[in-house]
């Protein structure tokens, strides 16, 4: 049986990147699907679907709480209550290296907007659908470079520290209503952002020789982590972050 059989699931910024390998992962794996995204998701919708897997898009800003809602009863009606949250929209890719003494205050409020408070906004838009089934699955995604501070990148080092205190913080807080969250922290991931990106190519081969698996990292390397936190498999789990980066971080 497919672990995550008729689970009807939310995953943020789908539309591409890491969010698109999370949709289709859980798609494969019976999951009923939600593909948000502040871009267009009918591309990755239509793959899914040419898999024979069970999805449907719709257009989302995370920071705004009316999208949300519109989102959650968007599901709800198609699917039924939500059982699974992936939070992974977030501003990286588009992002540019700059110095904290260089960084606008403007940039840093946008990168910790989408960031940080977006998912602190699913959080929230989310839990009421849970609490109808008596359960739930949120997976947060944090990011490697919070364990050594990347250089350039105070906004977004900042921002995913933040969803760490945010998964303990909601972990304490929705335990006992048995809504499990957990966070993933991927290592550096060749996704197309990362792979186009026209800055962090210099940052490749050191990267890999500080693993332990040496070898660059791809977006199929977070699925087996992701599934297990979205499935029954991680039922005595919660308030984790789960570090998926070929052992460059031993903790």
């Amino acid at each position: 049986m497919r672990r995550l059989e008729d689970k009807v699931a939310i995953v943020t910024g789908a539309a591409q990147g890491l969010g698109e390998t999370y949709a289709k992962a859980m798609a494969a794996e019976g999951a009923k699907v939600m593909v948000s995204d502040i871009e267009d998701p009918s591309r990755v919708v239509n793959e899914i679907k040419e898999s024979n897997g069970t999805a449907v898009g719709i257009q989302c800003d995370v920071t705004d709480d009316a999208s949300i809602a519109a989102m959650v009863t968007a599901t709800e009606e198609e699917f039924g209550s939500v059982e699974i949250l992936v939070n992974n929209a977030a501003l990286f890719a588009a992002l540019r290296l700059t110095p904290i003494m260089e960084m606008s205050n403007e940039d840093w409020d946008r990168t910790m907007t989408v960031n940080a408070r977006g998912s602190f906004q699913c959080i929230k838009g989310v839990v009421p659908s849970m609490l109808k089934n008596g359960r739930g699955k949120i997976i947060n995604v944090s990011s490697g470079t919070f364990y050594y501070g990347g250089p350039g990148m105070a906004d977004y080092v900042s921002s995913k520290g933040a969803i760490l205190g945010l998964t303990r913080s909601a972990a304490r807080e929705l335990g006992d209503k048995n809504i499990h969250v957990n966070a993933i922290v991927p290592g550096l991931t060749i996704s197309e952002g990362v792979d186009n990106h026209p800055q962090l190519g210099v940052a490749r081969e050191p990267t890999v020789a500080s693993r332990i698996l040496k070898r660059e990292m791809m977006p199929e390397d977070l699925v087996g982590t992701l599934l297990f936190l979205a499935s029954e498999d991680s039922d005595f789990l919660s308030g984790q972050s789960i570090n998926v980066d070929g052992g460059r971080y031993c903790q």
